[in-house]
């Protein structure tokens, strides 16, 4: 991955916490990583633990950021959350997977959108 793809993708999740904080989530990960992958954000929301994939986009050239989580990474995303609770002891709970959407213009983050329960 290039420099630039880091920077941007770092803009996109740093801007999404800072979204859900404001929203009233608690950020429980950051950039959880396993052999098999990563889980952007997880967070905890009355009782809820959520876990958040986040895509940046500069442009809508390629489609919209959220039309990138496609079906494989919804599955591989599903498994790491599984992972997740097995490895960290999670208690059974009521858990969710969504998407923060996040573009970019100039360099500045123009709008962030938040997609509880995408799939």
């Amino acid at each position: 991955m290039s420099q630039t793809r880091r920077v941007l993708g770092s803009l996109g999740e740093q801007a999404a916490c800072d979204d859900l904080v404001r929203r009233g989530y608690r950020i429980v990960a950051r950039n959880y990583r396993v052999r098999s992958g990563e889980i952007d954000i997880v967070c905890e929301q009355d009782g809820v633990l959520v876990f958040c994939e986040v895509k940046t986009r500069t442009s809508a050239v390629f489609g919209l950021p959220e039309e990138a989580v496609t079906a494989s990474k919804r599955r591989r995303l599903r498994r790491l959350g599984a992972e997740y609770l097995q490895r960290e002891r999670v208690r059974a709970r009521a858990v969710r997977f969504d998407v923060v959407s996040v573009n970019v213009d100039g360099g500045r983050v123009s709008s962030i959108r938040h997609i509880p329960n995408a799939f």
